[in-house]
């Protein structure tokens, strides 16, 4: 093995979900530039200038979707580094980081971008993304099943205001599971912190008005929402 130091460039890529008419979806865009130009990929760019990769992730978030990176938290997915992983020279490694937002609006291409669009993940497992991006999404889309778990970041998928109902299609397009309404109902309320009734009601054209929660403040879901006790 040679012992020759290496010299990397470094890249933040963003798999940003989001759950559009019940499915959970994927923010990719179409590369303009080489290498694999006309591919689709998960947005992302290099490092510039006094920038930390967190913030990387941030800048890339807003040009690609217009949030604000503080308005949601970013989780870190992994490094990559295979060094087949990307055929430009010097060798880049990135940083993998999942976003999760409500309702976002349809994209506008960024700089390097062709084209952008939103993907339902089950599709998007299918095209064949450019570099090492099915196996990012893999392993983000892998990450934010747990999370679901063992926090209460699936409220981050939610408005401001939102019914169980709600909830509870956010945990099956993730989980891509048909969930128990009764059962999953005893255990979101019960769980310490997780949502907080408003007082509110959504009116129903079928049946009566749904109550209305915002997201408590706890970070932790205690006890957690297990997926193997909805048989996911």
């Amino acid at each position: 093995m040679s012992r020759a130091r290496q010299t990397v460039t470094l890249t933040a890529d963003l798999v940003i979900l989001t759950i559009r008419d019940g499915v959970l979806c994927v923010l990719l865009v179409e590369r303009k530039n080489e290498p694999f130009r006309g591919r689709m990929a998960l947005p992302g760019g290099f490092l510039r200038g006094d920038e930390s990769l967190e913030e990387t992730a941030a800048r890339e978030l807003a040009e690609e979707t217009g949030l604000d990176a503080e308005a949601l938290k970013l989780e870190q997915v992994g490094v990559y580094s295979a060094p087949d992983r990307d055929p430009r020279r010097p060798r880049v490694v990135t940083c993998a980081y999942l976003a999760i937002a409500p309702n976002l609006p349809v994209p506008v291409a960024g700089s390097d971008a062709r084209a952008a669009q939103w993907l339902p993940v089950v599709e998007a497992v299918d095209v064949g993304l450019a570099f090492d991006h099915d196996r990012i999404l893999a392993d983000a889309v892998e990450l934010a099943r747990t999370l679901l778990q063992f926090s209460t970041i699936a409220t981050a998928f939610c408005g401001p205001e939102f019914t169980i109902a709600d909830l509870r299609e956010v945990y099956e397009a993730v989980w891509g599971v048909v969930l128990d309404k009764p059962n999953f109902h005893r255990k979101v309320t019960d769980a310490d912190g997780f949502v907080v009734p408003t007082g509110g009601k959504r009116p129903s054209l079928t049946g009566r008005p749904a109550a209305l929660y915002r997201a408590g403040e706890a970070a932790e879901l205690v006890p957690p929402m297990m997926r193997s006790r909805f048989g996911a």
